[in-house]
């Protein structure tokens, strides 16, 4: 009587059962790791000049006390984007401007000053703020219609009977200070966008522009998205005392 031989099917099949099976173990062991030290991931869009100004000694943080929770971080260059990542589900939470709309959860975390940017021997650094109108007739550098600023920038200039004469125009804050700096015209950037020793002169405006800054999840988050927002709000926005 001849004996019974595994076929090249069941060879086959027995693998793929032992595969499954170590997926299922794997699966467990996650979800005990989830239950047990708050494992996971958090998916964070932020608007460019907020990622270190704003969250670094948050991601620090996490980083150091819940080493199995992964942080997947997107920059994007205005309010709008980032909400658009939130509600096609790309992301769990998105920091930044007041976006134009959503129906999404808003949190307001503060506000941010917004500031003039010049060369070092510009007039501007004779005085202690620019009145906004000084600003008109100045060549001007601008943002990119991709950067949420060009818009609002726009709108505030309006506001104040202002026109604005562009001569570059740049998608980011950062690159718009360091062009104004060096000479290229004269700029208006949030304070996240400097850095720790801005070159050039720097300003306050005359009235003081602020721009609020939220956070903005979806409605049904989870437990680790709301415990990273309120380490947020708990750090809040760092100080800006002003150019020296």
């Amino acid at each position: 009587m001849a004996g019974v031989r595994i076929t090249a099917a069941g060879r086959a099949t027995a693998e793929e059962a032992r595969v499954a099976l170590r997926a299922a173990e794997q699966a467990v062991q996650i979800g005990q790791r989830v239950a047990r030290v708050g494992a996971g991931r958090i998916r964070i869009s932020c608007v460019e000049t907020m990622t270190a100004w704003l969250l670094l000694p948050v991601l620090r943080q996490w980083r150091s006390r819940r080493p199995d929770v992964h942080l997947d971080l997107s920059e994007v260059t205005s309010a709008d984007a980032m909400v658009e990542l939130l509600e096609a589900g790309r992301t769990d939470i998105a920091l930044g401007p007041r976006p134009t709309h959503t129906d999404a959860h808003v949190s307001l975390l503060g506000k941010q000053e917004f500031v003039v940017v010049a060369a070092a021997g510009h007039r501007f650094a004779e005085l202690s703020s620019v009145p906004f109108d000084a600003l008109k007739d100045e060549p001007f550098v601008h943002y990119d219609p991709e950067n949420g600023s060009a818009i609002w920038v726009d709108e505030l200039a309006a506001h104040h009977n202002v026109g604005l004469d562009p001569v570059l125009r740049t998608r980011s804050p950062r690159t718009a200070a360091q062009l104004a700096a060096a000479g290229m015209g004269i700029t208006i950037v949030p304070v996240s966008a400097l850095p720790s020793r801005p070159a050039g002169t720097v300003r306050r405006l005359r009235p003081m522009i602020k721009r609020d800054v939220v956070a903005v999840v979806a409605a049904r988050s989870d437990t680790l998205v709301h415990q990273f927002l309120a380490d947020i709000h708990c750090h809040g926005l760092p100080p800006w005392t002003g150019p020296t």
